[in-house]
């Protein structure tokens, strides 16, 4: 374990509920990941994701969360925090919603909550990888304060990475 707080896992927003995982999100997890059109992922595979991030977070005392809207209780998608491409002293901030669910301002409403949280663990910076073609996904970093870093490039293309400071 780290010498870092352990985030926590249930974040309120005005509109949103970031809670922990349950082996019931596996199938809106795979339907998630299905759009990224690259295929539907198995249920099983899909569980035992699910099972590796409960692992996981116990050792980090980081996690993802799933993303509930508030008034229709509907999954929409997951932000938190993950070693990623990073450390978990300075852990990557990630999310992922539907498509039904972009456009309204939900990805930056979960990020600032994930911010607060991991400005609760007592961490002095946050990373972010953004592929460089993902426009929307700069806007919501920048709008929480995060600014580019520098570019590296891998088997899927130039990676964009940003940084932010914390407090």
């Amino acid at each position: 374990m780290s010498t870092y707080g352990t985030m926590p896992f249930h974040l309120e927003t005005e509109r949103l509920i970031l809670r922990p995982w349950a082996e019931s999100d596996a199938s809106e997890l795979r339907a998630l990941h299905s759009e990224r059109g690259n295929g539907t992922p198995s249920g099983e595979y899909t569980r035992t994701l699910i099972a590796k991030q409960l692992t996981a977070t116990a050792t980090t005392g980081i996690t993802l969360l799933p993303i509930q809207r508030r008034d229709e209780g509907d999954f929409i998608g997951y932000c938190g925090l993950i070693i990623g491409r990073s450390t978990v002293e300075e852990p990557e901030i990630a999310y992922e919603l539907f498509q039904r669910a972009q456009g309204h301002g939900y990805a930056t409403e979960a990020a600032g909550a994930v911010l607060d949280a991991a400005m609760a663990t007592g961490r002095n910076r946050l990373w972010a990888t953004v592929r460089a073609w993902n426009t929307p996904s700069f806007r919501v970093l920048e709008k929480i304060g995060f600014e580019r870093d520098h570019v590296s490039t891998d088997d899927s293309g130039e990676l964009v990475w940003l940084t932010r400071s914390l407090p």
